[in-house]
């Protein structure tokens, strides 16, 4: 299973990004793909997840801001992140969630300037 984020970068508060996650090697029908994050000095946190079947969760503390999508055509899962703040700063992890063992992509770093 291989998993290769994208879309990180240096941002302003109130600016936007859209990470991508491109997986592949996935021989099961039934799996979710999430996001993690990991600021500094913290442990990897939950943002967001959509499985198979497109249902999705969010952490209750996005309040919103995020939106995680698939394409399923081109094995890419998206994370479009709006009104970001600096506390979002981390570097953001792409999961596969494949009969409870997890794999993980090498992260893409995200920060908000104030």
């Amino acid at each position: 299973v291989q998993l290769v984020e994208s879309g990180g970068g240096l941002v302003q508060a109130g600016g936007s990004l859209r990470l991508s996650c491109v997986y592949s090697g996935i021989m099961f029908d039934d799996y979710t793909i999430g996001w993690f994050r990991q600021a500094p000095g913290k442990g990897r946190d939950f943002v967001a997840s959509i499985n198979v079947g497109g249902r999705i969760r969010y952490a209750d503390s996005l309040e919103g801001r995020f939106t995680i999508s698939r394409d399923g055509a081109k094995n890419t899962v998206f994370l479009q992140m709006n009104s970001l703040k600096p506390d979002d700063t981390a570097v953001y992890y792409c999961n596969a969630n494949i009969l409870s063992r997890h794999y993980w992509g090498q992260g893409t770093q995200v920060t908000v300037a104030a």
